[in-house]
């Protein structure tokens, strides 16, 4: 389960079934999207054809800024634990202090742009990631002073390994 909502409150609940189909709000949901490569997508959808590009990922935030024919859309996405975290009430305070970023996928570690000792705060750009040939710039999650960074250029990583951590 995953609910994806707009800047303009638009929420849709998608799941995933394992016999691969998807619903959409409970609907069944056929699409067929086809990668053009840098982040650029075709996709079909009800005889309909669109233009995708995804202009920015902040994979820690699970938002999004997507372009679909020239329009621009910012996404926001929780899972499963995501709602049931704010079910609990919990969603504050597990975002309140951050010790450490880890990788969000398998990739390349392509550029690091702070030091150890280095203040941060929230959105400022700490690495970029190099997966599936998209170029993610990983930001910091909160306010912080960088205390070990634990990756180097060129650097591998595989997803959920601990990429930076914070005083």
């Amino acid at each position: 389960m995953l609910q994806v909502r707009t800047g303009s409150d638009q929420t849709w609940n998608i799941d995933y079934r394992p016999d691969g189909t998807t619903l959409v709000n409970g609907l069944p949901f056929s699409w067929d999207l086809v990668s053009l490569g840098n982040g650029h997508y075709h996709l079909l959808h009800e005889g309909h054809s669109y233009s995708a590009e995804v202009v920015s990922a902040e994979y820690s935030t699970k938002t999004f800024v997507l372009k679909l024919n020239g329009q621009v859309l910012e996404l926001h996405a929780k899972d499963r634990f995501d709602l049931l975290l704010d079910k609990l009430g919990m969603s504050n305070t597990a975002s309140s202090k951050v010790n450490e970023m880890k990788a969000p996928m398998p990739g390349l570690i392509v550029a690091i742009r702070v030091e150890a000792g280095q203040q941060v705060q929230k959105g400022d750009p700490l690495l970029i990631l190099e997966a599936m040939k998209m170029e993610n710039i990983l930001k910091a999650p909160g306010d912080g002073v960088v205390s070990a960074i634990k990756v180097t250029l060129r650097d591998n990583v595989t997803k959920g390994q601990v990429l930076i951590q914070f005083s």
